[in-house]
């Protein structure tokens, strides 16, 4: 791609942008130097990667990835079989630590099966690490280069001293705490007069005093510096001499080994400098796409298609490096209807915008970037975008504003293709206008005869007819707002502009007088084409209006259902209120009259026994009140209220039911009696009589779900839990209790802060993250919210 369309267009501030959001130095470099691509295969793989760091962002989280240092100078110093100090080893120890956390964490994203991360299998690959190298690193430095006891036995016993002989022999460490608890009772007491500072110093690595002049041979020893003024001498006291001494030999003697174990391990790092580059390349790859993933989140941006036929549409398009808050989205579409688009309107009403979008979002399509576009965009593979915008007069050359045009115009014509996208701000504009407009006219020929795809932007009307008698070229304008006076910059395809001027001169007060005798001075072709021009812009309106009011009713129509439904909610409440109401009432019925038949019986039964004699009428009246029972307890099987208790009792398990009492829908999971059940209201469960439940057919299944998802719970509970200073067992408890207590609650997003510290609680939470069926997803905070010490949990 040329570098002057890059410059035009400002590519150069996306790059700027993309390294802001790179965290290692290797990915803010190359994000600094990206340039787009010219074949669909580099492309499509750029958005492919983008893309799968974008669902990793969204899945899980940002990976753990922190700065590190280029390895290149340290490979390099090992080719020529030259050591390495301790803060380059650190470097490679860090860069294999975030290579195995990185693997760790894409590993526990991919147990989401919608996450697809195909796309950089092979980068993902490139972080397995050299097991042996890794584990001697890890146990003889950290990342900053500090040499650990644990990187040889010798190391250990320099420092912390050792049994020898059965005698102890002491370690620079203790030798050092010896010499500071000697040196400061010097400080202190009777002796302090003797100082100038009650304090204890080095000189030549060795601890000495601050002695005031006159009291110089007071302590002994050895004058080592003295102050500016001669009034102070830094003095080793005589009897410190031994100790210092035996530091400086136990100093000796630790840095000779520290040497040998940064030798061994430049020995075994030259072994795997492949290895080493690898893993590094890997991980600045990834940090390189995560910043792309970044930006395209910062932008709003989404991932384009590409065409197949040079073509490309771009729905709601804005301009990335204009104020979000302030810029206007645009369709713009070329190559599937139209390969020429003609942009007429006033001055600063948006057109030299609208072109630097559409080149630039063609840019970054072609860079592997998302696009500030609306879902559904698409973008073509140009092999050269080419554009004359602006005002780039040569003083230098002494051109005028014409000339540098056009010579820039030649420039383009030597070098267009049918794989070209070509932008022109107002084309032979600088000269007699009728000439500018008929060598813009051979312009366009010549472009459109190339196969180009092409935008321009002008004021001569006769281009606009050019857009009308030319096959696949189309008008297109910016909206100006006659009432403000002011321009919209919105784009309206097939609608050609003109100035507006009669319009703006009426309404800034001109005479009507002077503006009629204007009107007829104009040509009746001029004439025709304004009102050709102005009818245009009437339908488009009305056209605008219509899809407007259509919207509103559409969102009318949405609110009514939602109130139908709400009222329809309300009713069958009432309705269930009703039919408990007489469901009470008929069992209270049946009750009484099974107690009179009762009665009944007992009195025919006990006069039996007595053998006294039943007479006629009194069988007569016990049979009809038998019969009459039949008849009620007839009634009342038909009856609809006890036919819904019935259906209450033939609930199983795994039934949708509704729980009256909470209004909510749930799944039957355990029947604990005859009328008891437990029922799964999401992750509450709740113990429940037959009485308040109501089986739902499927149709109502259904629609209980769609109404279940809607609604919310609160809760109390803290949305973050602080699991810093606490014992990894006292840690664990309190995560466990804090999980009962969220899932309760209702909260979907919580925050774990366990810090960075030895790492085990961390390991621990993540661990116990890992292992909880109500997670859905965890990843460490950002950056500026606690990075790796904090993670935020989703739950499901």
């Amino acid at each position: 791609m040329n570098h002057k369309i890059l410059d035009i267009l400002e590519y150069q501030e996306i790059s700027n942008r993309l390294a802001e959001q790179a965290v290692t130095a290797p990915a803010k470099s190359k994000a600094l130097n990206l340039q787009p691509a010219s074949d669909r295969e580099t492309v499509s793989r750029a958005l492919s990667e983008t893309k799968a760091l974008v669902d990793l962002d969204r899945i899980k989280g940002q990976l753990p990835l922190t700065d590190f240092q280029d390895v290149a100078p340290s490979l390099k110093r090992l080719k020529v079989k030259a050591d390495l100090n301790a803060l380059e080893l650190g470097n490679i120890l860090l860069i294999f630590t975030l290579a195995q956390e990185s693997s760790r964490f894409v590993e526990d994203a991919e147990e989401n099966e919608t996450l697809d991360l195909a796309a950089i299998e092979t980068l993902l690959e490139d972080l397995e690490l050299p097991d042996d190298l890794y584990r001697r690193l890890r146990t003889s430095l950290t990342y900053d280069g500090e040499v650990l006891d644990t990187a040889s036995a010798d190391l250990a016993r320099l420092r912390h001293g050792r049994l020898r002989h059965g005698r102890l022999r002491h370690g620079r460490l203790a030798t050092e705490a010896e010499i500071k608890e000697k040196m400061t009772a010097y400080t202190r007491g009777k002796n302090g007069q003797y100082l100038s500072e009650q304090i204890v110093t080095i000189r030549d690595d060795r601890y000495v005093i601050p002695v005031k002049q006159e009291y110089r041979y007071k302590f002994g020893g050895v004058v080592h510096d003295q102050s500016a003024s001669g009034q102070t001498l830094f003095v080793e006291p005589a009897a410190i001499l031994p100790l210092n001494n035996r530091l400086q030999n136990l100093l000796a003697e630790e840095r000779q080994e520290i040497h040998r174990v940064l030798h061994e391990l430049s020995l075994d790092a030259r072994e795997e400098m492949e290895a080493i580059k690898r893993v590094a390349a890997a991980l600045s790859e990834l940090d390189f796409l995560q910043a792309k993933a970044k930006l395209a989140k910062q932008m709003r941006a989404s991932q384009p298609t590409l065409s197949a036929d040079q073509s490309f549409k771009l729905l709601g398009a804005r301009h990335p490096l204009i104020d979000p808050d302030k810029v206007v989205a645009n369709d713009i579409a070329l190559g599937q209807d139209f390969d020429t688009i003609l942009i007429t309107g006033p001055n600063t009403g948006g057109k030299t915008i609208t072109l630097k979008t559409a080149g630039l979002l063609q840019l970054m399509a072609q860079s592997g970037l998302f696009i500030p576009a609306n879902e559904g965009s698409s973008v073509a593979v140009f092999d050269q975008i080419f554009a004359d915008i602006g005002d780039e007069q040569s003083i230098e050359q002494s051109l005028s504003t014409f000339s540098s045009h056009i010579n820039d115009i030649v420039a383009i014509m030597k070098r267009v293709s049918d794989q070209s996208l070509v932008l022109i701000d107002e084309i032979g504009a600088g000269t007699d206008p009728e000439e500018g407009a008929s060598l813009a006219i051979s312009i366009l020929d010549f472009f459109r005869k190339k196969g180009a795809k092409i935008i321009v932007t002008t004021h001569y009307p006769e281009l606009k007819l050019y857009g009308y008698n030319r096959e696949r070229t189309t008008n297109a304008s910016m909206e100006f707002d006659i009432k403000t006076l002011s321009p919209t910059y919105r784009l309206q395809m097939g609608i050609p502009g003109h100035s507006n001027a009669f319009a703006i001169a009426r309404r800034l007060g001109m005479r009507e007088d002077v503006v009629v005798v204007a009107e007829k001075l104009m040509s009746s072709d001029d004439s025709d084409i304004n009102h050709m021009i102005d009818e245009l812009n009437k339908q488009t309106k009305l056209a605008t209006e219509n899809k407007q009011k259509l919207q509103t009713s559409l969102d009318r129509a949405k609110q009514l259902e939602k109130k139908l439904q709400d009222a329809l909610d309300i009713y069958n409440q009432r309705v269930q209120k009703q039919l408990d109401f007489a469901l009470d009432r008929a069992n209270e019925i049946v009750a009484k009259k099974r107690k009179k038949a009762d009665k009944i019986i007992a009195e025919l039964e006990e006069a039996r026994k007595e053998g006294m004699q039943i007479k006629t009428n009194q069988l007569m009246d016990a049979k009809g009140e038998f019969n009459q029972l039949a008849k009620q307890e007839a009634n009342l099987a038909k009856n609809k209220v006890l036919q819904k208790e019935k259906k209450r009792h033939h609930v199983q398990v795994g039934d949708k039911v509704k729980v009256l009492s909470y209004g909510q829908t749930g799944t039957v999971t355990k029947q604990l009696g005859e009328h008891d059940y437990e029922v799964s209201l999401g992750r509450i469960k709740l113990k429940v009589t037959d009485r308040d439940i109501d089986k739902l057919a499927t149709g109502q299944k259904q629609q209980a779900q769609r109404r279940a998802t809607s609604a919310s719970r609160s809760s109390r509970a803290r949305s973050s839990l602080d699991l810093r200073g606490q014992r990894y067992e006292e840690a664990m408890v309190n995560l466990d209790r804090y999980f009962d207590t969220i899932l309760l609650s209702g909260l979907s997003t919580v925050t774990i802060i366990h810090g960075i510290g030895t790492g085990a609680i961390r390991q621990g939470v993540q661990q116990y993250l890992k292992r909880n069926k109500h997670v859905k997803t965890y990843s460490y905070a950002p950056a500026n919210e606690g990075g790796t010490g904090a993670t935020i949990v989703t739950l499901k």
